[in-house]
Order: C-alpha cells, then sequence, then structure tokens
C-alpha cells in the first residue's frame, strides 16, 4: 500500500513538473507573440508580460526539482551503468547500495539546507526583483518539495535494493 501510494506521489510530482514546463512555453510563446505584433504594430502596439523572465524561471525551478524523484524511479536519469553492468553481481549490488546510501545521504543534507534557505525567505520576506514583486520563498517552496521527494525516493529505492539483495537500477526496474 506503501508502495503504492508512493508511485502516486512520484506520478504527481512527475505530472507537476510536465504542468511547469507547458506554463513555461505558454508564457514565452506569449511574449514572443507581443513582440512579433509590437514589431509589426509599432510602438503602440507593444506590450510585455510584467516579470514573464521571472514566471518562467519559477517554472523552471518547478519543472527540474518535482521531476526528479519521478525520473529516479521510472529509470530515466541519466546514469552511468557501465560500470555496474560490467561487474559480477557480487560487486554490482554493494556498489549500487553505496551509491544509493551516498546519494541519500547527499540528498538528505540538500533538502535540510533547502529547508534552512526558504525559512530564511520567510523570515527575512525576499521578494523577486521583477516588475511584480513574489515572495521568493513561494518558489523556493518547489525546490524544497522536489529535493525532499528526491530523497524519499532514494530511500524508498535502498530499501528495496537491500530487500532484493540484488541491483535493481541497472535493470531499469526501480517500480
Amino acid at each position: 500500500m506503501l508502495r503504492a501510494a508512493l508511485a502516486r506521489l512520484y506520478l504527481i510530482a512527475g505530472g507537476c513538473a510536465a504542468l511547469c514546463i507547458v506554463l513555461i512555453c505558454l508564457i514565452v510563446s506569449a511574449q514572443v507573440g507581443l513582440n512579433i505584433l509590437a514589431r509589426i504594430g509599432g510602438p503602440s502596439l507593444s506590450f510585455t508580460i510584467p516579470s514573464y523572465a521571472d514566471f518562467a524561471g519559477f517554472m523552471l525551478v518547478g519543472a527540474t526539482f518535482m521531476a526528479m524523484a519521478h525520473t529516479l524511479r521510472e529509470g530515466t536519469h541519466i546514469r552511468v551503468n557501465l560500470v555496474i553492468q560490467r561487474l559480477p553481481p557480487r560487486f554490482g549490488w554493494p556498489l549500487e547500495i553505496a551509491v544509493l546510501g551516498v546519494g541519500t545521504a547527499l540528498s538528505a543534507y540538500a533538502t535540510w539546507f533547502c529547508g534552512a534557505f526558504v525559512h530564511e525567505s520567510w523570515v527575512y520576506g525576499d521578494m523577486s526583483t521583477g516588475i511584480v514583486a513574489v515572495p521568493i520563498w513561494i518558489p523556493q517552496l518547489t525546490m524544497l518539495a522536489g529535493l525532499g521527494l528526491l530523497t524519499v525516493a532514494l530511500t524508498h529505492t535502498l530499501v528495496e535494493s537491500v530487500t532484493a539483495r540484488a541491483p535493481i537500477l541497472s535493470d531499469q526496474g526501480a517500480e
């Protein structure tokens, strides 16, 4: 039951990442259309979406960090499996356990540090510098959520690999 709930959570995060990419395309395409309109119609038809570059940047952060857990679990992260595939199975599994352990620890530290960063932005009232001032902790939350979910996914994968007593990442079978 927990495995299915986590799989659904990873899928939802991947869907959020995809939505962020669609929003980037829409924002940038709308601004390009407005730029073309200004070229054709002259200065009287010159319009700009306020802070469009900031919002596209916020969506890029969301797309990047919300996709990490999903791509890990689906086996679509860019990883180097050449070493594990060339090793005898007795060495491949311990190496995968070590890599997942280090990855989990690093991801947990990054999540903790990011949480402190978001809290600091909230306490000091940091705002974006664009025309539309946005409290910077709001887009930072997507980074925190993505890193937290990546930590969960790495822990999940580590537990599955230990339970299977065999490398699972090189098989692309993390689910």
